[in-house]
């Protein structure tokens, strides 16, 4: 993929309805989790999004066999695996690497790996996975760039996460349902795309629940075959469009969202006086007058989830007072704040003093530096005005495009590619709702 940027002439109200596409962060995690069976798998509302088609090579490349057979349905079928190697290109842009090792090492016995890629938010704390994976039985040995996992043989085990980790719960996940015996992970991942990856896995004949919303068992060592799922909603994407509809003064009409899965951005919508209803699997969003501003502390779920933070944001620029977005997942993840700059808002970057670091935190101390800030405290309302910006990772992206889509005149958003990584067609979905976006590519 070349370059790509988009331009955006802002200013204009966007107004109308959008439908969100299927999960990213469940429709790749399916594809991989889709290689334990011993039959093909069909799997229905995947988006259109570069991690997925990125796996899909992959597994390609390992031998197995990918087929779109409608633009949102595609077929997985595992039995053709003849390879437990996988070169960094095409992974090195997703973090699909440490679940793509599960079946590898499930049918071969060993895995090599590249390390896991993705948006570059922060560290992603692998120890937590790999240690988890011993635990079950598995030999870890990093060989530069490279994982190399082996296994006699899985079994099951007791396993608690010294601190929450989305990925490496489905990664445990993965593994522990082929291994016989039972598992318990305590202080598992509590996110929809979890349950969603369960409810997956369950189809396929694995035998996994929660006995707590942060303890999941699986009785594992059951053979899995191939099943029908179709993916659920993108809650990031139904954010992205309620934040749209609101810096820009709109009204958005988002199909296909459950209100469950965005109640914490909900109850910051009612904080900020913003109009929202939920009726069934639809949501309206407008902007009802003068915003106020917010305090957010970013938190695993069913906190304010922390790819929300960077999409609230211009929105926030425009509520009447000082606003704070504080992060506790990752340690630096305020690039697209110093972009926002760069457009008129006004934004200081600070550290807010915290008595218990380690407990507030979830990305490891260690990885923290003196540099980086994880907290913001935004004034408003700031008129945005348009500018040259970069897009560093998928949701920083989402918050420039919607800052964009507020100031009046034209933008030029680089580095959409990024963006482009976890959202289907945004550029036709919000021109449908009014925007003005060209995409040029070079």
């Amino acid at each position: 993929m070349g370059l790509v940027r988009w331009r955006i002439r802002g200013g204009r109200p966007l107004i109308g309805r959008a439908r969100v596409s299927g999960a990213k962060n469940t429709a790749f995690k399916a594809m991989i989790a889709a290689l334990l069976a011993d039959s093909p798998s069909l799997l229905e509302n995947v988006p259109d999004v570069e991690d997925v088609r990125l796996v899909a090579c992959a597994i390609e490349e390992l031998g197995g066999r990918v087929m779109r057979l409608v633009p949102t349905t595609w077929l997985i079928d595992p039995r053709p695996l003849n390879a437990s190697r996988v070169s960094a290109c095409p992974l090195e842009r997703t973090r699909a690497s440490s679940l793509l090792l599960v079946p590898l090492l499930v049918r071969f016995g060993e895995a090599l790996v590249p390390e896991p890629g993705g948006d570059r938010i922060g560290r992603r704390p692998l120890d937590r996975t790999l240690t988890g994976l011993e635990a079950l039985g598995a030999r870890v040995e990093k060989r530069g760039e490279y994982l190399l996992v082996r296994a006699d043989r899985l079994r099951g085990t007791r396993y608690r996460f010294p601190k929450n980790t989305h990925t490496g719960t489905e990664t445990l996940l993965l593994a522990a349902a082929c291994a016989p015996g039972e598992t318990l992970l305590e202080n598992a991942a509590q996110e929809p795309e979890v349950d969603d990856l369960i409810a997956f896995l369950n189809a396929m004949g694995a035998r996994i629940c929660r006995t707590s919303e942060r303890t999941i068992r699986i009785e594992g060592g059951a053979q899995l075959h191939g099943a029908r799922h179709r993916v659920m909603p993108d809650r990031n994407e139904a954010v992205t469009f309620a934040c749209a509809a609101l810096a820009t003064k709109g009204e958005i009409e988002i199909e296909g969202v459950r209100a469950p899965d965005v109640r914490a951005f909900l109850d910051v919508l009612e904080q900020i006086g913003a109009g929202s209803t939920c009726c069934e699997m639809s949501w309206r969003v407008w902007h009802r007058g003068p915003l106020r501003p917010a305090i957010i502390q970013t938190a695993p779920h069913p906190g304010f989830m922390t790819d929300w933070q960077p999409l609230i944001a211009p929105v926030l620029t425009q509520a009447e007072g000082m606003s704070i977005i504080h992060e506790t997942v990752f340690e630096n993840r305020f690039h697209y704040a110093r972009e926002l700059l760069r457009m008129g808002a006004r934004i200081e970057f600070f550290n807010p003093p915290v008595e218990n670091p380690d407990a507030v935190y979830n990305f490891n101390l260690e990885d923290d530096r003196p540099e980086f800030f994880h907290a913001i405290r935004i004034f408003g309302p700031t008129p945005l005005h348009p500018a040259t910006v970069r897009a560093m990772d998928i949701r920083g992206g989402g918050a420039l495009v919607i800052a964009a889509l507020a100031a009046r005149g034209e933008s030029v958003i680089e580095g959409i590619e990024h963006l482009e990584r976890g959202y289907e067609r945004l550029d036709l979905a919000l021109r449908a709702l009014g925007a003005e976006i060209e995409r040029e590519e070079g």
